[in-house]
């Protein structure tokens, strides 16, 4: 079964890929629980609730349930048929903080 979204890392002009980076730092077992979920948005895409709920201004974001009870959240548009994957957090309030939407806001543009 062919990939419906091709996941690809946002980068800076200064070839930095924030979300990449992020990942990396976090331990192995998260990092396979947030890539298993955006591996379902690729070969599910379109998919709703609970893996992926939209923020609006061509937002989504990717919903892991981690295993030590932490949650975490992956902000991500779409363009073309690419998941540009532009922001990368563990979620510490019940609403999705306004500062990291408009951190995708700004990378979108």
């Amino acid at each position: 079964m062919p990939k419906i979204l091709k996941a690809r890392f946002y980068k800076t002009v200064r070839g930095k890929m924030p979300v990449r980076e992020w990942l990396k730092k976090l331990p192995r077992s998260t990092q396979k629980a947030i890539g298993d979920d955006i591996r379902t948005v690729e070969f599910g895409w379109p998919i709703g609730m609970p893996v992926v709920k939209p923020l609006g201004n061509k937002i989504w974001e990717v919903r892991s349930n981690l295993e030590d009870g932490r949650i975490a959240r992956v902000l991500f548009t779409v363009y073309k048929d690419q998941m540009i994957l532009l922001h990368g957090f563990i979620k510490k309030t019940k609403k999705t903080p306004l500062k990291d939407i408009n951190i995708a806001k700004e990378r979108i543009n």
